[in-house]
């Protein structure tokens, strides 16, 4: 597990995903020339109150990666 530490809407965070979602989360964001911080406020403006965090992030890295054309 490799833990990213962040600030949402002002607040510090820490969140833990295993390293191969990190891994994945930092090529995505190198491709769209934005930072893993960003991607991951922008999940979490868009997710519902009552989910998990790493959940969300874990389902849009796949949902990312099923886009991908092979």
């Amino acid at each position: 597990m490799h833990k990213i530490s962040i600030s949402l809407s002002g607040h510090q965070t820490s969140i833990s995903l295993e390293h191969e979602f990190c891994d994945v989360l930092k090529t995505i964001a190198k491709q769209q020339n934005t930072s893993v911080a960003a991607i991951i406020k922008q999940i979490d403006d868009t997710r519902k109150p009552e989910s998990n965090l790493s959940s969300e992030i874990r389902i849009w890295t796949l949902k990312q990666l099923l886009k991908t054309p092979k």
